[in-house]
């Protein structure tokens, strides 16, 4: 039966619809009533466009660690902070940014972060030292913390539960797991041809691009009064900036530095005292009972323990190819570019599989294939090779994740009220940037250990081989020169590949016994559409 549109009014807004064999669904929702179903196709690239941007940057500064090492003097401990000051700022201030979204219209705050992301990354490419560095990297995230839950929030509003939705979803999950494969490689070309400066420079124009076509293609959404728990942003951001500072400093200084004691007291003060805020708030930025529904709980969950693995996968092969293969960056990024692909074909499949078998069977799958490749990529040693060791592991690794993130996204998303979507969106990108920091943090803390441990082995097999010029150099740099500095740092990633694959593991067990698909779960991602939970 062929459709046949009408239109609906309700006060302060209008709705066109479909009428097919007599039901009425809506197509698009926006204040001038206006059918723009055409132009979906282009918000969705927009919304798209702008979180690859903001995924991107995670990794594109990866491939540019060694230089910037080189050129601001980071250690490699605190060359961690490159990737945690952004992701902190980003992760702990999300769901500011998607009640903000709620609250003052997507639309503009959309706008608006992207602005500030490309101001920032402005000021990081012109940083002169590690602080100035360190504090663009944390406005980034803020401008993140700002666009992103705010675009995925607008794929609930822009297209309809059912196929379409699921495809948009699809393209949203595969921009945002392999956005860091894309990260490396452009990363790798800037580098390479340009300077490490670049690689946040280039997210000046593309902002301005994107915030103009968002200003004529994305429609305004439905505005929802309430007030802004920043007592809650402050605390959870705190909470979590001196819980990873913790862990890197224990990496640096051990357990039983006072410091070190300091910061995970101070953590747990400021992550309690934030719980406690959220319990009392009449409008908290965490709603804890988004936490209530089974199914987007063991979301949430299963999103934490995959990031500490993905997040940390990134950075430790991106210092080994380079540091101990050799690769320059453009052959670093050229490394990673499979990864996308088959992270891209990964979420591609599950998006169509999905109404038939419900997500859990590919949360399943896709976190034991990110174990498996992970403990693969703990045999690597300093004479492993590019094609022999390290793509194959890659491969297996990202075709579960981009199993997981359609997945995951539908599931913490499902059921959940308009009003609300910002505030759920936001929890499930917060998930995944708090746990990986928090991940490569600790991973980080089992590199140093075990690389300090394997250099009290190979410090003296190195004087014994030494020449005096070697020597000297090791008395003043404290840097054990090749092959045994490759062996120290070979030592710790292996170990960081083994708790990450820990981390994978743990995904595979929440989705397995947390995960319960119900039939108008399945009804809804077939397009049969249930109302969303109030």
């Amino acid at each position: 039966m062929r459709a046949r549109p009408f239109e609906w009014c309700a006060p302060g807004s209008r709705f066109s619809v479909e009428k097919v064999d007599g039901n009425a669904t809506p197509i698009s929702n926006g204040t001038d009533g206006k059918v723009r179903g055409s132009g979906n196709g282009l918000a969705l690239f927009v919304i798209a466009s702008c979180q690859l941007m903001v995924v991107l940057d995670i990794t594109i500064v990866n491939i540019a660690l060694p230089h910037i090492q080189t050129a601001l003097g980071f250690s490699t401990e605190s060359l961690s902070w490159v990737v945690n000051a952004y992701t902190l700022t980003f992760g702990g201030l999300l769901l500011l940014g998607g009640r903000t979204g709620d609250i003052l219209g997507r639309k503009r705050v959309f706008i608006s972060g992207v602005l500030l992301f490309g101001l920032a990354s402005m000021l990081g490419g012109l940083a002169q030292n590690e602080g100035q560095l360190m504090g663009a990297r944390a406005l980034q995230g803020v401008g993140a913390a700002i666009a992103s839950p705010t675009a995925l929030a607008l794929i609930s509003t822009t297209f309809r539960e059912g196929p379409a939705r699921n495809r948009a979803f699809g393209v949203f999950a595969a921009v945002s797991a392999g956005g860091g494969a894309i990260g490396l490689l452009a990363g790798g070309i800037l580098v390479e041809w340009l300077s490490w400066r670049w690689v946040l420079f280039v997210n000046v124009p593309i902002a301005l691009a994107i915030a103009f076509m968002a200003r004529r293609v994305i429609r305004e959404s439905e505005r929802h009064p309430g007030h802004f728990d920043l007592a809650g942003a402050l605390l959870s951001t705190l909470g979590m900036i001196t819980l990873v500072y913790g862990f890197i400093r224990a990496a640096e200084e051990g357990w039983t530095d006072p410091i070190t004691l300091g910061s995970f007291g101070a953590a747990v003060v400021l992550l309690l005292l934030f719980f406690l805020n959220e319990r009392r708030s009449p409008q908290p930025i965490t709603p804890l009972h988004m936490f209530a529904d089974r199914n987007r709980a063991g979301s949430y969950g299963i999103m934490l323990f995959l990031a500490c693995a993905m997040f940390g996968m990134f950075f430790f092969l991106t210092l080994f190819v380079q540091n101990v293969l050799g690769f320059s960056p453009l052959e670093a990024g050229l490394a990673f570019l499979p990864v996308s692909v088959v992270i891209a074909v990964g979420a591609g499949i599950t998006s169509q599989l999905l109404p038939k078998f419900g997500p859990k069977p590919f949360m399943v799958t896709g976190a034991l294939c990110s174990a498996a490749g992970l403990a693969w990529l703990t045999q690597t040693d300093i004479h492993s090779t590019y094609l022999g060791s390290i793509l194959g592991p890659m491969l297996v690794f990202s075709l579960g994740m981009g199993m997981q993130f359609v997945s995951l996204t539908l599931m913490a998303l499902s059921n959940v009220a308009d009003r609300e979507s910002g505030a759920a969106s936001g929890l499930l990108n917060t998930t995944q940037q708090v746990g990986g920091s928090l991940g490569l943090s600790i991973l980080v803390t089992v590199f140093g250990t075990a690389s300090r441990n394997e250099a009290h082995d190979q410090v003296p097999a190195f004087l014994s081989q030494a020449d005096a010029a070697q020597k000297s150099m090791f008395l003043r740099t404290g840097r054990l020169p090749d092959p045994w500095g490759d062996q120290v740092l070979t030592s710790g990633v292996s170990a960081a590949f083994i708790v990450a694959a820990c981390f994978a593991l743990i995904a595979a067990v929440i989705a397995l016994f947390a995960i319960q698909v119900r039939p108008s779960d399945l009804e809804r991602l077939k397009g049969n559409h249930a109302p969303a939970a109030v």
